[in-house]
């Protein structure tokens, strides 16, 4: 299938095409995590009242996530959709899927921000503001939401440009928004003196500019097009999206519920440094997860075309491919967090208390971050191939299953509350990628096999 003359997803070499791919992908994933963190950058180094800015904005994160997730929920889980049907030679079953994601990504657009703009507070509160850093969160969030429209559009439907192997389009669709946003915050923060309300109101408009160009894009350039015509949501089409899209959802998600027990937890034992040093480590995550999901975007259409279209060799390779990146990737990271945390901490602030605490706690948080790539490499694969029930029990075993009820659970047992709270981090991911690999490699042999003997079958005689 020729979309353009630099990608045929069915044909062209597995290795350049994942280059191709993966890197304006992991290069979007990058860009992509440059709103939050340069906003993080600009605050933590605002005079006098940086260190309590940065952990109030920090303190946003779980609803930013919640938000984010929602895109994920529909644009991860109707992309690959799109993709295998379009694997199969189905164009029409693919654009309806793209017409039927777009307005149910306008609906909850309106739904979240109506809700997070009424209950805001009460969820700030709840998620681990103190009477120090409220006001900033506060003032950040309340702009923040106004733009949510934005947020849904830009990041679900970029899904569906970078599923059709537009992997260029996909990366310009934030790379211009996170242009503007660098642009605008020290305008916003420091020369208007808006301070967080100005990292807020940048990191709006950049992501309206995304949006707009994504729509124009969609509307106008990309081989699957949003039509009115496909806004009418059928369940027959609509329902297996959201299916194979709860299992990114809950990845994002429980990214929220992560940093309110986290947070809480740290609140209790540790206080505001301690929450401090957790947004900085958030921040560092993030860093490594998005190259992590821009690989795994980069291989997610040549899995899912090639499994459409039966092609169980190229499948094979393709994940093979990407496991490699991924493991290597996640290596580096780890060993860049042993060797030079001071240096990855001082990106975010100077504070000496603050960095000595974050230098401290990130050889606990990552100290086994190198199996990351596995564990991603393969969930993102059970979704590229349309295996929502495996990537949706993976998706709840890290987070909901172990890593929440240890950030409570370990305290009891260590003197060193906080110790206690980080270390709850490198055991739940030894365990879950120790399982991931198991329940994978059973579930990908099976499938490939099952594959190959649909394409042993014999084809039924035509009529005459």
């Amino acid at each position: 299938m020729k979309k353009s003359k630099e990608t045929d997803l069915g044909h062209d070499s597995i290795g350049r095409l994942l280059f191709r791919l993966a890197v304006p992908a992991v290069t979007a994933q990058l860009v992509n995590m440059l709103y939050n963190i340069v906003d993080r950058m600009y605050i933590g180094h605002i005079e006098g009242i940086g260190a309590a800015a940065l952990t109030g904005v920090g303190v946003t994160f779980p609803i930013i996530m919640i938000i984010s997730a929602f895109s994920a929920l529909i644009g991860m889980g109707g992309a690959p959709r799109a993709s295998i049907k379009m694997g199969q030679g189905d164009y029409d079953g693919a654009e309806e899927t793209l017409g039927n994601c777009f307005i149910v990504l306008v609906g909850i657009s309106v739904v979240l921000t109506a809700v997070f703009l009424a209950f805001r507070r009460p969820l700030l509160l709840m998620f681990g503001a103190s009477e120090a850093t409220l006001p900033y969160a506060d003032e950040y969030l309340a702009i923040y939401v106004c733009g949510t429209i934005f947020v849904q559009i830009s990041l679900g439907m970029n899904y569906f440009i970078s599923s059709q192997g537009y992997a260029t389009a996909g990366m310009l669709t934030v790379l211009i928004g996170a242009v503007t946003n660098i642009a605008l915050d020290p305008i916003f923060i420091f020369t208007f003196g808006m301070g967080v309300r100005g990292a807020a109101l940048a990191t709006v408009i950049s992501q309206a500019v995304s949006a707009v160009w994504v729509m124009i894009f969609l509307i106008r350039k990309s081989r699957l097009r949003v039509r009115p015509k496909y806004f009418r949501v059928r369940k027959n089409i609509i329902l297996p999206a959201l299916a194979l899209g709860v299992s990114p959802f809950i990845m994002q998600s429980t990214e929220s519920l992560l940093n309110i027990a986290f947070n809480s937890s740290l609140q209790t034992y540790g206080g505001d440094l301690a929450v401090g040093a957790m947004t900085i480590l958030s921040s560092l995550m993030q860093i490594l997860n998005m190259p992590l999901m821009g690989i795994t975007q980069g291989a997610q259409p040549i899995i899912s075309f090639n499994y459409g279209a039966q092609n169980t060799d190229r499948v094979r390779k393709a994940f093979k491919l990407c496991i490699l990146c991924t493991v290597g990737y996640s290596t580096l990271f780890w060993l860049l967090a042993m060797l030079i945390p001071g240096t990855l901490v001082s990106i975010f602030n100077s504070d000496p208390e603050l960095m000595n605490i974050t230098v401290w706690a990130m050889r606990i948080y990552f100290a086994t971050v190198l199996l990351m790539g596995l564990q991603t490499g393969c969930q993102q694969t059970f979704i590229a191939i349309g295996q929502a029930k495996s990537s949706l029990f993976l998706a709840l075993l890290r987070k909901i299953i172990l890593l929440i009820p240890l950030i409570y659970i370990l305290p009891n047992f260590f003197t060193d509350k906080v110790f206690a709270v980080f270390l709850a981090e490198p055991i739940s991911d030894t365990i879950a990628v120790l399982c991931t690999v198991s329940l994978f490699t059973y579930q990908f042999r099976k499938i490939l096999a099952q594959m190959e003997s649909r394409k042993k079958e014999p084809t039924p005689p035509t009529a005459a």
